[in-house]
């Protein structure tokens, strides 16, 4: 078996890599937001995960400019675009996605550039916002303000839906909520197929599984913390997991996943925990 590290990249359908373990920030408060993305940068993450519901762009925008870890290029930055601009048109769209860019990334003379730009959620409005703000995104792609783009959230028909007008299709990424108790194997077979990759969200489950009896007998097997056992378990799952915490301790454990590996026995009982959409703590997608 091939020894995993944290450097593990996995290649976009735009053909970009992105590093396999993701750093997430939401609901981190600005005045921790800074010293947590450079805790995690001072850990080997490399992919930082935001998005303008989280109000805390500028913050992780600041903590890339004021690491000498290292370098912008190295970093994997993401953020996401929830509610439609007032003025309603894909120039309003795009001019409120830059703002993002711009917070996120100041190092470019034309204003930077996110890796990834995610639509938050197809719950924006109906069919015509989402279609706005795909073509928005689009047009943040074909600049090069957005290296690639994707959605979150996003069942088989709203994927499906975006094929009528897409210029960019299939979506290079789904950010989906993953972990044992809600692996959403409808979507997650669907995006294999159609080669987007698949990002989770909500991998420890907010900490509310921790007690669970066969997490914890898979976590003294190995004799590491249930978090740990819930990050591996995405990555061998070929997801991207985005652990999030404000505490130290916390952001260096769940970095700290590349000493055990999960055998199929493990892989087995963790699966069998599968709740389907009842397992969700935030919510299933609508397929």
């Amino acid at each position: 078996m091939t020894k995993r590290a944290i450097t593990d990249t996995i290649r976009l359908a735009s053909a970009r890599p992105i590093p396999q373990l993701g750093f997430g920030v939401y609901k981190s408060p600005p005045e921790l937001c800074i010293q947590s993305v450079l805790t995690a940068l001072r850990y080997g993450y490399r992919h930082v995960d935001t998005a303008q519901y989280y109000a805390n762009e500028a913050e992780v925008g600041q903590a890339i400019q004021m690491t000498e870890l290292v370098d912008r290029a190295d970093v994997f930055l993401t953020t996401k675009i929830l509610t439609p601009a007032e003025e309603g048109s894909v120039e309003a769209n795009y001019r409120k996605c830059v703002e993002s860019v711009r917070k996120l990334d100041a190092s470019g003379e034309d204003g930077g550039y996110v890796d990834l730009f995610l639509i938050h959620s197809p719950n924006c409005g109906g069919a015509e916002n989402r279609k706005m703000l795909w073509q928005a995104l689009e047009r943040l792609h074909r600049e090069g303000k957005a290296k690639s783009i994707g959605v979150s959230n996003f069942g088989i028909q709203h994927i499906e839906e975006l094929k009528a007008f897409a210029e960019v299709w299939p979506p290079h990424v789904n950010q989906i909520e993953l972990h044992p108790w809600s692996q959403q194997t409808e979507i997650v077979e669907y995006c294999e197929k159609q080669g987007i990759t698949i990002e989770a969200y909500c991998p420890l489950v907010r900490n509310t599984k921790a007690d669970d009896p066969t997490l914890a007998k898979v976590a003294e097997k190995h004799g590491v913390a249930p978090s740990q056992v819930l990050v591996r378990y995405c990555l061998e799952r070929g997801w991207v997991p985005l652990p999030k915490s404000d505490n130290t301790e916390r952001i260096a454990m769940n970095a700290d996943v590349f000493e055990f590996a999960l055998d199929q026995e493990d892989m087995a009982a963790l699966n069998g925990l599968n709740q389907g959409a009842a397992g969700a703590i935030v919510q299933a997608v609508s397929n």
